[in-house]
């Protein structure tokens, strides 16, 4: 039995309307026009998604495929005003996802000590799953931008001109609606491409939060509950038509070092990240990227993400941008 998703449709004159998908099928809903409409109309009710969703099912079918190829199908999520987005993440969460940035951050270093890389990896094995509800170690951190850096499963993924690297790292993230009176909710999780420049990364690590001021992808699915404990997917990159490069990868709290509710945690115990209305994008970090394999990316590459439990995959076209002329003023 498959978990139910949530999708967001736009029809060719620009009106909207929500998909349900589960094991009956893909039905639009009658109703709310949006995902953040739906969800909160559901936290007034005092119900969950899936139900809000499902007292809302009309009997007009969909094809999701025929929908996702004419590029109707947007992201999971999005929001009218994009500033009241935040993409943010952690990384070095996953089992094995330390191994490359270790390596990445070593050729800098000057002896064969831990890195700090390294260092809280292991801190998150020893103390990021706490149990009975408690708070665990504190993970790494990052800020992405806001609204304005997502994009749909099938949009360019543009890098700008100064970047060194245009990379993928295929994960989840985890969607949030900030209720009225400040409460956190998790709408569900999307499959994602959290597109980093690992060049830049690698010269040092200090530079991460640079190298992290990137677009996103989010899948066109929203799976809703508790996401599957062990999540198995494949990331390739095409060129020309052909696969370049793929390996498969793993996610969910039974390969990773933290389990959701450490981050989540983390992430929401700061007051300004709970004002009601926000959306939060919360990418979970991945173990696995083309770029410690060497393979470097090329103008007109497409990242394909696909994952267990996600009928549809993410397509993206890697983008090279022009250099924008631009320059500070005194006023």
């Amino acid at each position: 039995m498959t978990q139910s998703r949530l999708l967001q449709h736009r029809a060719d004159d620009g009106s909207r309307r929500v998909i349900i998908a589960d094991d009956e099928g893909a039905h639009f809903l009658a109703g709310p026009a949006t995902v953040i409409e739906l969800a909160g109309e559901a936290i007034d009710r005092g119900i969950s998604l899936l139900t809000a969703a499902e007292s809302a099912r009309s009997g007009e079918a969909v094809d999701l495929d025929a929908e996702f190829d004419a590029g109707r199908l947007l992201s999971a999520i999005d929001h009218s005003d994009p500033a009241r987005m935040m993409l943010a993440g952690t990384g070095l969460t996953h089992m094995g996802s330390a191994e490359g940035r270790d390596l990445m951050h070593r050729e800098m270093a000057e002896s064969d000590n831990q890195t700090d890389s390294m260092k809280m990896f292991l801190e998150g094995v020893e103390g990021g799953k706490p149990a009975n509800g408690a708070t665990g170690q504190q993970p790494e951190w990052f800020y992405k931008g806001d609204g304005q850096g997502l994009v749909g499963p099938s949009d360019p993924l543009v890098s700008p001109a100064f970047a060194r690297d245009g990379g993928e790292e295929p994960e989840l993230a985890g969607i949030y609606l900030i209720g009225p009176d400040g409460t956190p909710w998790r709408l569900g999780v999307a499959l994602a491409n959290e597109f980093s420049d690992h060049v830049t990364e690698r010269h040092n690590y200090l530079w991460l939060a640079h190298s992290k001021l990137r677009p996103a992808a989010l899948g066109a699915e929203l799976l809703l509950g508790d996401p599957p404990g062990d999540l198995r997917g494949t990331s390739r990159i095409l060129r020309d038509g052909k696969v370049a490069w793929e390996k498969p990868f793993l996610t969910g709290e039974d390969n990773m070092s933290h389990h959701l509710a450490n981050l989540e945690a983390h992430h929401f115990k700061y007051a300004q990240f709970r004002r009601p209305g926000d959306v939060h994008v919360h990418f979970f970090g991945t173990a696995t990227l083309s770029f410690a394999d060497h393979f470097t990316t090329r103008d007109g590459d497409v990242f394909e993400i696909s994952a267990e439990g996600f009928a549809l995959p993410l397509r993206n076209r890697l983008q090279l941008a022009e250099a924008e002329q631009w320059k500070v003023r005194t006023l």
